[in-house]
């Protein structure tokens, strides 16, 4: 038994998602075995100190409250908090820079483009996406064609080729297991998901990430879309407070989730 401050905006508004039920739902579980309370994210740094962890779950974009989420994290680092997940990520907890990482070593990811020499060796496409670094939940993002890249100024910013691709599917991992994926069929409603059995290909792919990401503890979900080609690309890789869509698995897997995260759980608060 120990002592969880569980991290959620209840209020958050995400468009075709309810964050707050899944933190509901989510927390009573874990107060099966933890002794459990919910803040909200700006309230997280004044309150972690008489905790045994702290899980951040459904807190929303810190781009709303980078301040404060700044300080948050620097006062966890400095006075050794345990958070769950592990304030180590290399994906989006970090920004999206690790999307040029990715592309210029060569990983199957969308091609991405940070610097104007890099434009012309993108793939050609009518249209090119440009998103903020430290962008969540497409704020920020905008479409420009091919002929007006030269205008756009790559200070903070990526570029890719928008990809007509045939589906977006997630993998769900605890840690480095993977636990359940979900697609969304129809490219333009991508929160109305079904569940997807993957391939033994599909996961050696999501866990080649998982595997790079090197999270301590925490949940990942690695996002991504099937290309033309028929290739497997990545999107993202959700690594701070990725939403789960539990409530669109079975039993037998939202079950295995609890289990996994509990067992995580107990190993970080020791």
């Amino acid at each position: 038994m120990g002592n969880l401050l569980y991290v959620t905006d209840l209020g958050y508004q995400a468009r075709g998602r309810r964050y707050c039920d899944e933190d509901i739902w989510l927390s009573g579980r874990l107060r099966e075995e933890f002794d459990v309370a919910l803040c909200h994210p700006l309230d997280a740094a004044a309150l972690m100190d008489r905790f045994d962890a702290v899980v951040v779950r459904n807190s929303g974009p810190v781009i709303h409250y980078q301040e404060a989420y700044d300080a948050f994290r620097a006062a966890a680092l400095r006075d050794g908090v345990r958070v769950f997940n592990s304030l180590s990520g290399k994906g989006d907890m970090a920004g999206k820079e690790y999307l040029l990482q990715l592309s210029r070593e060569g990983f199957p990811v969308i091609p991405t483009a940070g610097r104007r020499e890099e434009f012309g060796q993108l793939p050609d496409a009518e249209t090119y996406v440009v998103k903020p670094m430290l962008g969540a939940d497409s704020v920020g993002l905008r479409f420009v064609a091919r002929a007006d890249l030269a205008d756009v100024d790559p200070a903070g910013m990526l570029v890719q080729p928008r990809v007509p691709f045939a589906y977006e599917v997630s993998f769900y991992f605890v840690g480095r297991d993977f636990q359940y994926a979900l697609y969304a069929p129809d490219p333009e409603a991508r929160w109305r998901l079904e569940q997807y059995e993957p391939t033994s290909e599909d996961l050696e792919f999501a866990q080649r990430f998982v595997d790079w990401n090197d999270l301590p503890h925490g949940i990942q979900r690695v996002d991504a879309c099937r290309a033309p080609g028929g290739e497997l690309l990545l999107v993202e890789l959700e690594d701070l407070n990725p939403y789960l869509s539990l409530d669109l698995v079975g039993e037998t897997e939202r079950e295995a989730f609890v289990a996994a995260m509990k067992s995580a759980l107990r190993k970080l608060v020791g």
